[in-house]
């Protein structure tokens, strides 16, 4: 008999505490048959537990001991109070702390490694410990009651809480279709496309929206497998942030990437000329790796006014300054002073800046010109970019000129070919999934690197052109793929020339629809430049995607500031680390606690991680135990056919 069925139905749901593993947690206790209200940050933790209506409360203090005392602690006092039970997790080694979550509260003990098997029984335990009391329900009244609905297919019928009715205005029990006019029709869908996610492979899910006169919503979804119901918590979190007015408080003075957009598309649209001048900072991520991403943060910041300080020292006020994300910077101003301030900008970089309390010197690169009558600023940045980049390849690198006339016969002729980078649950070693990549084989100048290939592209004005045709590519053979291969999900990349396109969402899901590989296995990756351009745009289309069944991931992070600040506003699934920071995590303490926090942070927000480039043992044995739940790199294998794909996943069982 299933542990899920050897439990009968709860009277009360489970509260479940833990700053690392909540995922994996939720799982197994759905899996046993509880409901649980599963939470990663401990604020405010004793009024949701009282809300949540749990008898049981569970606390995960493996890893992160300060935190999971101060956690019982606050939870200590209901607890006693209402006669419910406190079950503390705590790793092997920290056992000899367990008289102190006793005497903060804690009921029950359990110490890891455990078996699921052995977690199952505890909680039965804490339970029991619940019923000798006399019982939550008669000690917690009304307390207990908590936000949330109940949708029950057999019957379609939806149930509200009181709660949940009070707070959004309505009758206790409005039916399915009052409650849904309380959102926007485009709001509506994400609880359609949650709902379809939800089975038995995928047990919980969640959503997030707005509603007028309350603020944004996160509804956390459970499915019963026993009764086939799904049971919602609703969590309030307040006015959706502005990821803009973020960055622009820690860049004072200096414009974001979508204010520098704006500006010179208004002033070329006015045929005004302009110069434009981009500066790119070479080896900043060494300034990462050495001194930590804070020290990071702060030398930007310091960059940003020394240039800001050129500026108007040079032209005044009648200038551009702004910061493009990552360690790149664009300076705009009328025609005529270009070369002087230029020769000011790098006189500003002779002198050496500060990180982390060491002296670093910057050496920048620098690009120049000036805006033509036909000009974006989309076009007007993208020459600039190349400009820089052939700066950076060297005199040994094939010239761009020569591959962008090559890109339409490659793409026509089939050079283009599709590999997959398997991506491995780090829990079980099992791969889960794929990343399609495009190489180009070019038949006298050989590999071409990825960044070339769609550098060239860009150059011919074939870029959308090369990205549809990676993605058909990949699509078409993922769609192909051995029944070895049929639980397998697929990553494909987009670049910022699909997502500017109105119709980006739509032509994306044709694609993906004429090829016969089903949404629900879909994993669409953004990087941060492809998305900031405007980021209001970017969330709807990515909210569009995930309505549609597909998940939406943000690849390279760890590369630029304002990704910190852009995570919240936008509707993502999953975080995958820049290889730089995975890699990072076998250097120094501070490497790793940098590191730890972006894995928390993201796992915090409902975000899955995914950890780029490992390539030792050592990367993935720290990565796995801050709580990264997948990985791709060379420790696994390199970048495969499909062929190859197939035979790795049937020899790793």
């Amino acid at each position: 008999m299933s542990e899920a069925e050897s439990v009968p139905p709860q009277r009360a749901p489970l509260f479940l505490l833990s700053f690392r593993q909540r995922n994996e947690l939720a799982t197994t206790v759905a899996a046993a048959g509880w409901r649980s209200v599963a939470a990663r940050r401990a604020d405010e933790a004793e009024r949701r537990f009282a809300a949540s209506g749990a008898a049981v409360a569970l606390v995960d203090a493996r890893g992160v001991l300060a935190e999971g005392l101060a956690a019982t602690q606050a939870l200590g006092e209901v607890v006693a109070e209402r006669g419910a039970a406190l079950l503390v997790l705590v790793s092997r080694g920290d056992a000899g702390r367990i008289g102190d979550f006793y005497s903060a509260g804690a009921t029950h003990f359990l110490s890891s490694p455990m078996r699921a098997v052995e977690l199952v029984q505890a909680l039965r335990f804490a339970e029991r410990h619940v019923e000798r009391l006399g019982g939550w329900e008669a000690r917690a009244g009304a307390n207990a009651e908590p936000l949330g609905w109940r949708w029950d297919p057999q019957l379609r019928s939806l149930q509200i809480t009181p709660a949940l009715a009070q707070l959004a205005e309505l009758p206790e029990q409005p039916g399915r279709r009052g409650f849904l006019r309380q959102l926007p029709r485009r709001e509506r869908k994400l609880v359609h496309s949650a709902l379809r996610r939800l089975g038995a492979d995928t047990p919980a899910t969640a959503f997030a929206h707005d509603l007028p006169g309350v603020g944004r919503l996160v509804h956390h979804l459970q499915y019963d497998a026993r009764t086939r119901r799904v049971h919602a918590l609703v969590e309030p979190l307040g006015a959706a942030p502005d990821a803009g007015a973020a960055v622009r408080d820690a860049f004072e003075g200096v414009r974001d990437a979508t204010a520098a957009r704006r500006w010179l598309d208004q002033r070329i649209g006015e045929s005004q000329t302009l110069t434009a001048i981009l500066i790119a900072l070479e080896r900043f991520e060494d300034v990462n790796a050495a001194h930590g991403r804070s020290a990071g943060d702060a030398l930007l910041r310091a960059v940003a006014r020394r240039i800001d300080e050129a500026v108007r020292s040079t032209v005044g006020k009648n200038a551009l300054v702004a910061r493009l994300g990552g360690p790149e910077f664009l300076v705009a101003t009328a025609p005529g002073s270009g070369t002087l301030l230029r020769s000011c900008i790098e006189t500003a970089f002779t002198r050496p800046f500060v990180a982390g309390g060491a002296v670093t010197p910057l050496e920048p690169r620098i690009a120049c010109t000036e805006s033509e009558p036909d000009d974006s600023a989309a076009t007007l940045l993208r020459r600039l970019t190349e400009t820089i980049a052939e700066r950076a390849a060297g005199p040994e690198a094939p010239a761009l000129d020569r591959l962008a006339g090559d890109i339409a016969r490659a793409i026509a002729d089939g050079e283009v070919a599709i590999v997959f980078q398997p991506q491995v649950a780090i829990a079980t070693g099992a791969i889960a999934g794929a990343e399609a990549l495009a190489r180009w084989q070019h038949p006298e100048l050989g590999a071409i690197d990825p960044e070339t290939l769609f550098a060239a592209a860009e150059r011919a004005e074939l870029g959308r052109a090369l990205s549809e045709h990676v993605q058909q590519r990949a699509l078409a053979e993922a769609a192909d793929w051995p029944v070895s291969l049929a639980s397998l999900r697929l990553s494909i990349n987009v670049t910022a020339s699909d997502v500017s396109r109105p119709d980006f969402a739509d032509r994306l899901l044709g694609r993906i629809d004429a090829s016969g590989f089903p949404r629900g296995r879909m994993t669409i990756e953004v990087t941060e430049s492809s998305i900031m351009e405007e980021l209001g745009e970017a969330a709807r289309l990515l909210a569009e995607l995930r309505t549609a069944g597909c998940r939406v991931a943000i690849d390279d992070f760890g590369t630029g500031y304002s990704s910190l600040a852009y995570l919240k506003a936008l509707p993502l699934d999953v975080l995958k680390i820049d290889k730089k920071l995975s890699q990072d995590i076998a250097g120094s303490p501070r490497d790793r606690v940098v590191v730890r926090g972006v894995i928390d942070m993201a796992r915090s927000l409902g975000l899955t991680v995914v950890a780029e480039g490992v390539e030792t043992e050592q990367q993935l044995e720290l990565l796995a135990k801050e709580g990264c739940q997948y990985y791709q790199g060379y420790l696994c294998a390199e970048p495969l056919d499909a062929a190859a794909l197939a035979r790795l996943v049937e020899e790793r069982g």
